[in-house]
C-alpha cells in the first residue's frame, strides 16, 4: 500500500513525515529523492543539460552539483521550460518510487507537495492532505526559508507561493494548526490504512 501525503507550503507535511519515520515507517520524500536522482542519474542530467544548458550544473573535479538557483530562475520564468523539466524528472521519480516500494514493507508513505501535478497520485491507495491556516503557513515558511525575516517582501513572496498552489482533495484532510499534537495527527493517518 502507498499512502500519499500532500499539502501546501508550510502545512507541516515534513513534520508529519518525520513522526512517521520515528515510528518506523518508510517515507519517500519526493523533493529530496528527485534531487538525489538528478545528482546520480547521468541520463537525467543529460536531458536537463540539453534543456537548460551546462549552467544547470556546477562542475567540481570529483562531482557535479545541481544548480538549483539557476534552474529555478530559468523554469519559473518560462512555464514551457518548467513543463519540460517536469517531463524529465517526474518519470524518473515514479520509477524510483516503484523500485523503492518493492524493497519496503507496506505501507510506503509518499510525501509530495505536487502529488497530483506530478501524476504520482495514481500510485497511491490513499491520499492524506495536510492543511493549516494561511497565517501559520506563512510563519512556518518565513522561519524555514527566510531565516525568520518577516519583511513585507518575504511575506508577499510566501503568499504568492501559497496562491500558486492547488490544494487537492484527499481521503482525509488533517488540520495541522499547532493545537493538535503531531503524534495525534499521525494516529489519525494510521487509523485510515
Amino acid at each position: 500500500m502507498i499512502i500519499g501525503i500532500t499539502g501546501g507550503i508550510g502545512s507541516g507535511k515534513s513534520t508529519i513525515a518525520r513522526e512517521l519515520v520515528k515510528r518506523g515507517f518508510a517515507v519517500y520524500d519526493c523533493d529530496r529523492e528527485a534531487k538525489r536522482i538528478i545528482a546520480e542519474n547521468p541520463d537525467v542530467q543529460k536531458e536537463i543539460i540539453d534543456l537548460l544548458g551546462k549552467e544547470a550544473f556546477i562542475y567540481h573535479p570529483s562531482s557535479i552539483i545541481y544548480n538549483t538557483t539557476y534552474v529555478a530562475k530559468r523554469v519559473f520564468a518560462d512555464p514551457h521550460l518548467l513543463k519540460e523539466l517536469n517531463r524529465i524528472v517526474h518519470p524518473a521519480v515514479k520509477a524510483d518510487i516503484l523500485s523503492s516500494f518493492t524493497s519496503h514493507l507496506s505501507p510506503l508513505f509518499l510525501e509530495s507537495a505536487i502529488l497530483f501535478e506530478s501524476g504520482l497520485n495514481v500510485l497511491c491507495n490513499r491520499i492524506i492532505v495536510i492543511d493549516a491556516p494561511e497565517d501559520i503557513r506563512i510563519a512556518r515558511t518565513i522561519a524555514r526559508d527566510y531565516h525568520g525575516d518577516a519583511s513585507p517582501a518575504n511575506i508577499n513572496k510566501v503568499r504568492a507561493r501559497i496562491r500558486a498552489q492547488h490544494i487537492p482533495q484527499g481521503d482525509l484532510t488533517l488540520l495541522n494548526d499547532g493545537h493538535t499534537p503531531i503524534p495525534e495527527l499521525v494516529d489519525e493517518i494510521l487509523a485510515v490504512y
